[in-house]
């Protein structure tokens, strides 16, 4: 899909409506009912021909900033970039197409990151290559112990 349709009109009030369609009181709430849907299958499933991922993104970035929750929206998005990058979960040896699969999850997640979280972010890349997670781990949400250690919450 182009997503030349998502742009078209109001899609925020698009975008809530087929929330509420689906019984959620908001994008948060459907999103963590999907807790390791990439944020383009997210977009498909609530609307593929105008709906994107981006369109997803931001909602969720805007709900988090309004709950003053976005170390929880940065460890979301890093579970939903691991998901996709490491579907087995973290590797047991960093070769070559490993190496790759990491960078590219880590890159994302950073480049996506909100300014404020964004040094933040480059630390907790720096802290798990240094100090890879067992092979195999797969953080299934933001609350993931892990995770949390790496990146806490905000004081609120």
């Amino acid at each position: 899909m182009s997503g030349g349709q998502a742009w078209r009109g109001n899609w925020r009030v698009r975008l809530y409506e087929r929330i509420r369609e689906r019984g959620y009181p908001s994008l948060t709430a459907f999103a963590k009912a999907r807790p390791t849907a990439s944020l383009v299958a997210l977009a498909e499933e609530l609307g593929a021909d105008d709906v994107v991922g981006v369109q997803v993104f931001s909602g969720l970035l805007a709900e988090a900033e309004q709950r003053k929750q976005v170390s929880c929206f940065v460890r979301d998005v890093l579970v939903r970039e691991l998901s996709e990058c490491l579907p087995n979960g973290w590797p047991a040896v960093l070769d070559d197409a490993n190496r790759f699969k990491v960078a590219k999850a880590l890159g994302s997640w950073i480049a996506d990151a909100p300014e404020t979280h964004k040094e933040r972010a480059r630390q907790v890349r720096t802290a798990v290559l240094n100090t890879p997670p067992p092979p195999g781990w797969r953080p299934l949400g933001p609350d993931d112990a892990l995770l949390l250690t790496l990146l806490p919450d905000e004081e609120v």
